[in-house]
């Protein structure tokens, strides 16, 4: 069986693309158009001509929803940390694929080591499950 600590290549490049430090967020951003509702205001009647856009950041945390109002140009810098998330999730993902790759290949190699060990002692195949007798 091979060494636990000879790390596959696929496993090394998956950790370097986690460890890499970066500003990131949970959770979505939205654009929004608003009425004002003030009598005379055009945006009660023609959606284009609504007031905004308005952004707001967004996520779940401990089961309630927080929300909070950014301008345009932290919605800009909120955009870019989002994407920065997903590509992380993106990144673990990949990592749990190839640790998984890699603790597969260990356990066959164990059970090629067992089956091989059987072979040179001259062991047979597992002996079939016994037939218990009817129950009269």
């Amino acid at each position: 069986m091979a060494n636990e600590n000879d790390v596959p290549a696929a496993v090394d490049e998956a950790l370097a693309a986690l460890l890499e430090p970066r500003p990131m967020r949970r959770g979505s951003l939205s654009e929004r158009y608003m009425k004002c509702n003030k009598p005379g205001c055009p945006c009660s009647q023609d959606p284009k001509a609504r007031h905004g856009p308005y952004f707001s950041l967004t996520r779940g945390v401990g089961g309630s929803t927080l929300s909070r109002l950014v301008s345009c140009d932290q919605a800009k810098i909120a955009r870019i940390q989002l994407e920065a998330a997903q590509q992380f999730r993106k990144n673990i993902e990949t990592y749990w694929q190839v640790c998984e790759t890699w603790a597969d290949a260990q356990l066959e190699a164990t059970a090629a080591a067992s089956r091989e060990a059987d072979l040179k002692k001259g062991a047979s195949k597992k002996p079939s499950m016994r037939k218990w007798p009817r129950r009269s």
